[in-house]
């Protein structure tokens, strides 16, 4: 196998037990460079911070954390503090599932991003269901995407994958499914609570439930107990209303 360089990030911040499991996955594949946020960033999306200088640091492991968002981890990374541009970016392991509309609001998915944008190949992996559970066989599950990937490439294109793992001792053996995104139930209303002082303070509510998990989607994979894998797109483009959208403007018929 050829000597990679690899970049690792996450979400969870640079103490999380899922960004080790994922770094000592990548273990004999080539350098590693790892950089997280400092603190958990969890539903940070592809956010970057421009209102203020970003800091990086090295914890006592050699990881390198930053005071950002997991998009600016790896935007930082790819752009001056690494001198190296690496062949190849992964992200997690999260501590719970991002699947259909969840990997919107992902850090975990919205690094992996970053690296793709930069036209580096990058995979984002998360398990299930959160607690850390069987964490060790997620992480073989990792191993097993990523050397894949790098000895038989999915594309001669970057590509940007979104792995999905159930919490069990056998995932590195369970079947693994090519999937497309579900789609979820609108959020649950907030949480509204009042502080000591007597403010009215919001907490966002949980996530909806699956409306759309039906056979091909990331919902049902991980539902019969199988690896889901996604491949995304960056593009947002409603391709298929841009006929209906022009005939719209030009005549005003409705799209």
């Amino acid at each position: 196998m050829v000597w990679m360089r690899i970049l690792i990030a996450n979400d969870d911040g640079y103490l999380a037990p899922g960004l080790a499991a994922l770094v000592r996955a990548c273990e004999g594949l080539g350098h590693i460079d790892v950089i997280a946020p400092e603190q958990n960033a969890s539903g940070t999306s592809n956010s970057l911070t421009l209102t203020r200088p970003l800091s990086a640091y090295v914890a006592s492991n050699g990881f390198h954390y930053l005071n950002g968002t997991p998009s600016d981890c790896v935007h930082v990374a790819l752009t001056g503090l690494f001198l190296e541009r690496p062949d190849l970016v992964v992200s997690g392991i999260n501590q719970g599932a991002n699947m259909g509309d969840d990997t919107l609001y992902s850090g975990t998915v919205a690094a992996a991003m970053e690296g793709f944008l930069f036209g580096i190949p990058s995979i984002a992996f998360s398990q299930a269901d959160k607690g850390w559970g069987h964490l060790d066989a997620a992480a073989r599950v990792a191993r097993q995407v990523i050397d894949r990937v790098l000895s038989e490439p999915p594309s001669t294109r970057p590509f940007l994958l979104n792995v999905n793992i159930p919490n069990r001792a056998d995932a590195d053996s369970v079947p693994v499914r090519i999937t497309r995104l579900g789609r979820r139930h609108a959020s649950e209303p907030v949480i509204r609570q009042t502080s000591p002082r007597g403010d009215t303070m919001y907490w966002i509510g949980p996530s909806g439930d699956a409306r759309e998990a039906g056979e091909g989607t990331d919902f049902h994979a991980v539902a019969q107990g199988c690896v889901s894998i996604t491949p995304l797109q960056v593009d947002l483009t409603d391709h298929a209303s841009l006929p209906g959208f022009r005939t719209w403007l030009s005549t005003g018929a409705k799209p």
